[in-house]
């Protein structure tokens, strides 16, 4: 598999450029498109199916580590970060993070990851249909809880390849934090669970048998750049068209897609 082919950075430019401007305009992940697609894309490059599905985790949570910051900075100068909330759930994701991408990644086969994977697409679907927001009921833990938090938000995300705002926010706005506020405190959450999970990858994948042009463990390098180049120039027009558009019915349709992409990766599962 040659990087250099111009079809193969035509089809990784037009997946970074969809899934920035999506996750902009949605504020949603981008994993939830990048996997399925870049799994597609890696497998019929002649990449084992498995395999295919585990680069594909690693390399989406990896250009976390470039869309993260702008995003951070945005929120950042908006006042809407609670930094000391951040910081109390990073030490437990930073544990979390480091033993899902070194140690359970590397266990569970590529056909298990991508029925996880599935499940999660799907969960995220439905709960996007229904639009459920969950009703405050206590305060943010202490530090034993919140690392305990943390730790269970950088452990799934490792396995699913996103940012854990599907987790964070949630658990958050039960904590009496306004919504507003754990959306850009997710966005800082971001960072570490994505510096963790990709350190851990490169760890656990170090001396696969099957050799990518490019790839650093888990991670395929090329395709990480391309689409992080794309995706970071696109997210700002994606959160502008947000302020002129009515996101709820677009989040309807994208949940409807969500379904046929959790359908497709519990298919790789099931048929690797």
């Amino acid at each position: 598999m040659s990087f250099l082919d111009p079809l193969l950075v035509l089809q990784l430019l037009l997946l970074g450029a969809g899934t920035g401007f999506l996750a902009g305009l949605l504020g949603i992940g981008g994993g939830m498109l990048m996997v399925p697609f870049l799994t597609m894309i890696l497998s019929h490059r002649g990449i084992e199916p498995g395999l295919a599905v585990k680069m594909a985790i690693a390399t989406s949570m990896a250009t976390i580590l470039f869309t993260s910051v702008a995003s951070v900075r945005a929120h950042h100068k908006r006042g809407a970060v609670r930094w000391p909330v951040a910081r109390s759930l990073v030490p437990g994701i930073l544990m979390g993070g480091l033993l899902s991408g070194a140690g359970l990644f590397a266990l569970l086969r590529g056909s298990a990851l991508a029925l996880v994977f599935a499940a999660f697409v799907v969960f995220s679907a439905v709960q996007m249909l229904i639009d459920r927001k969950p009703k405050p009921g206590r305060q943010m833990p202490g530090p034993v809880g919140a690392t305990a938090a943390g730790g269970l938000i950088g452990l799934i995300s490792g396995l699913v390849g996103a940012g854990g705002a599907f987790i964070s926010v949630p658990f958050m706005t039960w904590c009496n934090i306004a919504v507003h506020n754990a959306v850009a405190t997710s966005a800082a959450l971001g960072f570490p669970i994505a510096l963790a999970n990709t350190l851990g990858y490169v760890v656990a994948g170090w001396n696969l048998p099957q050799q990518v042009p490019g790839s650093l463990g888990y991670l395929v390098l090329p395709a990480l750049l391309v689409i992080a180049a794309a995706s970071v120039l696109t997210a700002p027009l994606g959160a502008r068209a947000a302020h002129a558009l009515d996101t709820r019915q677009l989040k309807k349709v994208f949940a409807l897609m969500l379904f046929g992409l959790g359908s497709y990766m519990a298919w790789r599962g099931f048929s690797a």
